[in-house]
């Protein structure tokens, strides 16, 4: 069932997405450029957007700045609507990541994370909604994780930050569905990025940046809310998270104790 308009055409929609300089938001980029949209491209790391730029003269607004400074989102909002007018979608893929158990716990890496990951996506919603709400038009894509579902080892800090997203993003999507805006909710499970190779354990079913990102945007075009992938994987932790805790504890045990 289609939450969401389905999107027929990507020609010249007007796409914004913070975090394009590498990983899924970089691969999901330009899969939109190559099916006709026009992108503006955000991250810390300007080299890597103008590179981008360069490889799609004419397609991109190069607009580098961090997503947790709140005046920085007002000044690229504002650059951006002098070069479009409007934004027909805001994406947002930009994250942190560090693997973390309970020991290792350190008080300026969870704020940062939390800055970064929900502070800073909540920031971009309200900076563009106004402008979206007012024309009865626009799409809302957050990119949150599997790891939200449940508290998962070695992800005691970036699991809560996911599980506020898909908690914003459904709570977001309830408010303004009916006011002409959509809402897409992603879950990836393991995707092979620069954030991920910190990783020193065995990751199933991990899939690459372009086969993540045309399951977004498969997911976009059928109008789902909520677009998790890959399915052998999802599935499974969907299924995990309906257990009982004694249940759910016992695998999540198993899985921790593996390399």
């Amino acid at each position: 069932m289609s939450l969401n308009p389905v999107i027929r055409d990507w020609r010249d929609r007007r796409v914004w997405i913070a975090g394009a300089s590498s990983g899924i938001g970089h691969a999901l980029a330009r899969l939109l450029l190559e099916r006709g949209a026009r992108v503006a491209a955000s991250a810390r790391s300007e080299e890597r957007l103008r590179a981008l730029a360069e490889e799609y003269p004419g397609r991109v607004v190069v607009l580098p700045f961090d997503v947790k400074d709140l005046q920085a989102w007002k000044r690229s909002h504002a650059t951006l609507l002098g070069e479009w007018s409007a934004i027909d979608q805001l994406v947002v893929c930009a994250a942190g990541y560090r693997p973390v158990r309970a020991w290792e716990l350190q008080p300026e890496q969870i704020r940062d994370m939390v800055a970064t990951n929900v502070q800073g996506a909540m920031t971009g919603v309200a900076t563009v909604l106004p402008g979206m709400l007012a024309r009865g038009s626009g799409a809302i894509s957050l990119l949150a994780s599997v790891a939200g579902y449940t508290g998962l080892p070695k992800a005691l800090v970036y699991g809560p930050t996911k599980a506020a997203l898909i908690n914003f993003s459904e709570a977001l999507y309830l408010d303004v569905h009916g006011r002409g805006i959509a809402v897409h909710l992603v879950n990836p499970g393991f995707v092979d990025t620069p954030l991920t190779q910190q990783n020193d354990f065995r990751m199933p079913a991990l899939i690459s940046t372009d086969e993540a990102a045309a399951e977004i945007v498969r997911g976009m075009e059928r109008g789902q809310f909520e677009i998790h992938f890959p399915r052998r994987f999802t599935r499974w932790l969907r299924l995990l998270r309906r257990l009982p805790y004694p249940l759910r504890f016992a695998a999540l045990a198993k899985i921790a104790e593996q390399p």
